[in-house]
């Protein structure tokens, strides 16, 4: 095609899309109410972005952080009321906005429900509503506002009982009304909801829904009704994707981490995941064993050898020192490996045939098929995969910010590590993305070497979701603890180095000065001194384990981080209220928070990726105008 050709295409096509935009914009003045929205739109701030990672199955935590906004909400009441409310009343308030419903039964078990209280907690509600309005158009406050609810709510929007008498009457005749014609309890419900979406315009998943904590599916179905998030796949949620779409060997991991954990609830209940057939088969091979040791142990050397097989069948996944099965001595009873001899805690391998340790018996190929189809036919199970499948990739560039759950891989000297598959080499984002491509390709469930690949995102060392080399068969038959050490990428030593963190974010074309790395993955241990702030704030680690069993481990519950108008702020949880610690102390989340930049101006949205989106529209809202006025497309009366 000559250069003129090309051009000619190009007109062509761009007239074929403008006369596509003029059916959404008949008329001029349709295109200038629009224009007019929208360059006035992008001064106004930025919305707050909310980032949490690690969730681990801890509903309950993730369920009063969410409510609060990370102290969002807390921080808007005390600037509304002041010292025109007490500390006490304003807790009181603040545990009406988090839990409503379960406040206003509580309210009216005391019989303190009066259609006073009723008025006063609208008003409150309605004030603070107006004040967390001024970073958006009116038609987004709109579309945060239940819909049933919508044209009275926007009714007391546009009082102003602040400027005469009249509109004081006028505001408080309409809350009268709510409260005579019993719609009380719906308008709070409806004003607590908006506050919350204006509270946080979008969220950040940086990982993990899964494992130790026993409730994910809880935390899912919630999710499935946010207004705006974003997910970044962590390894345990690659696990149970896996599983989902029928990788045998994740199905194996799936189960062990349930039994081990000892919350097999979210797969019997949950997911309506039967472990019954396990549990026989287990009871029955290892007889000396309670039922939850005996199923972890059968599970375990069903996975070790589905693993086996799956890193026979793949040596470009570079897993070769996972072959456990093969270093067991079976007559002598020890594990050996380069040279060295091993004694084992445990050297009872009943299913294991030492000349192909990595064949199932048909015992175990009966279980993995039965718990395979319990799986697949999950319908609870499918739809939060496919959720988090819908909102979810290996990595997000984000306003600047690169956000993953693990680790972008790396050479010691601090250079992209080159991996290859098929003969062909991959590095830095060209990697993120071949990862994301195969992660997507597993969904269907009908391509093994994709399958495959998803246990290799878990827990292989050059996995960029993982990063590191789990021991899973040393911390489970080997005493010599020296063997249970995990090697890990470079990355997560080199993150401490500024220079390094601006190359990351050039190669994924983020501004290395403007950009931060924030991932999870790790768990910062606060009580020993680590810190989640690396390389002078370039990076962020928010794994401060969220989940109650990293609480010890860490020191801390947790951390989130807030990105608003004005900058980064870091938020560390000491202690986390639950519903029923909230409701009967009006207790709130104990946090530290740390400013960790300051920007000298505030960040309008102009300055964020919508912004950009928003100027790439005006730009082709003027390209129509000016075919409407030369009279290249007529617009329509």
């Amino acid at each position: 095609m000559t250069a003129s050709q090309s051009a000619m295409h190009k007109q062509k096509q761009k007239q074929k899309y403008l006369h596509l935009l003029a059916e959404k914009y008949p008329t001029k003045e349709a295109v200038y109410a629009d224009l007019i929205n929208l360059q006035a739109s992008l001064c106004l701030p930025k919305e707050v972005e909310h980032f949490v990672s690690d969730l681990h199955g801890e509903y309950e935590l993730f369920y009063h952080i969410l409510n609060n906004c990370s102290g969002v909400i807390k921080e808007k009441v005390d600037y509304v009321f002041g010292a025109r409310l007490t500390t006490e009343e304003k807790a009181e308030f603040c545990t009406l906005i988090y839990y409503p419903v379960e406040k206003m039964q509580q309210m009216q078990a005391e019989r303190k429900n009066t259609p006073e209280w009723y008025r006063e907690n609208l008003s409150r509600l309605l004030e603070v509503s107006k004040l967390m309005t001024y970073k958006y158009p009116l038609a987004k406050v709109k579309s945060f506002v239940p819909k049933n609810y919508r044209s009275v709510i926007t009714e007391l929007f546009n009082t102003h009982p602040e400027a005469d008498r009249a509109q004081f009457l006028y505001s408080k005749r309409l809350l009268n009304m709510i409260v005579q014609v019993g719609g009380s309890e719906d308008f709070i419900v409806a004003l607590t909801q908006l506050i919350k979406c204006l509270a946080v315009g979008h969220m950040h998943i940086v990982g993990d829904f899964f494992d130790r904590g026993n409730r994910p599916d809880t935390i899912l179905d919630m999710l499935l009704e946010y207004h705006s998030l974003d997910i970044q796949w962590g390894n345990h949620d690659i696990l149970w994707m896996g599983a989902a779409c029928g990788s045998e060997v994740c199905i194996a991991g799936v189960v062990r981490n349930s039994l081990r954990y000892k919350n097999t609830e979210v797969l019997e209940k949950g997911y309506a995941i039967s472990l019954r057939p396990l549990t026989m088969y287990a009871q029955r091979i290892y007889p000396d064993e309670n039922a939850l040791k005996a199923s972890e142990k059968a599970i375990s050397m069903i996975m070790f050898k589905l693993e086996g097989q799956l890193i026979l069948r793949n040596p470009d996944f570079r897993m070769e020192s996972r072959l456990q099965l093969q270093n067991v001595d079976y007559n002598a009873s020890c594990y050996r490996i380069n040279g060295k001899r091993y004694e084992l805690s445990s050297a009872y391998f009943p299913t294991v045939d030492p000349k192909n340790p990595y064949e199932l018996t048909e015992e175990e190929k009966q279980i993995i098929g039965d718990l395979k189809s319990y799986f697949i036919e999950s319908e609870r199970l499918r739809r939060h995969v496919d959720f988090i499948y819908k909102k979810g990739s290996v990595y997000t560039c984000c306003n600047q910010n690169l956000l993953f759950h693990g680790c972008v891989p790396l050479n010691w000297d601090g250079t992209l590590k080159e991996v290859t598959f098929d003969g062909r080499a991959y590095k830095g984002k060209e990697y993120m993305d071949y990862c994301d491509q195969m992660a997507r390709r597993a969904q269907s469930g009908e391509d093994q070497r994709a399958l495959d690949f998803m246990w290799f995102l878990w827990n292989g060392l050059l996995s960029p979701i993982s990063g590191r080399e789990f021991t899973t068969f040393e911390r489970m038959f080997l005493e010599d603890e020296s063997t249970w050490k995990e090697p890990s990428d470079p990355y997560y030593e080199l993150v401490d180095r500024e220079e390094i963190c601006e190359e990351i974010l050039e190669e994924f074309g983020l501004n290395p000065k403007e950009g931060h790395i924030i991932n999870g993955h790790v768990p910062v241990k606060v009580a020993k001194g680590e810190t989640p702030i690396k390389a002078d704030g370039k990076a962020l680690c928010i794994d401060g384990g969220f989940c109650r069993a990293y609480h010890k481990k860490t020191g801390i519950s947790g951390y989130t981080l807030i990105f608003n108008s004005r900058g980064f702020r870091l938020l560390e949880h000491q202690n986390v209220a639950d519903v029923r610690e909230a409701l009967r102390n009006n207790k709130d989340i104990e946090s530290v928070s740390r400013t960790i930049e300051l920007q000298s101006k505030v960040t309008t949205v102009g300055d964020t990726d919508e912004g950009k989106h928003i100027q790439e529209k005006i730009t082709d809202l003027y390209s129509l105008l000016l075919a409407y006025e030369n009279g290249t497309i007529k617009p329509q009366d």
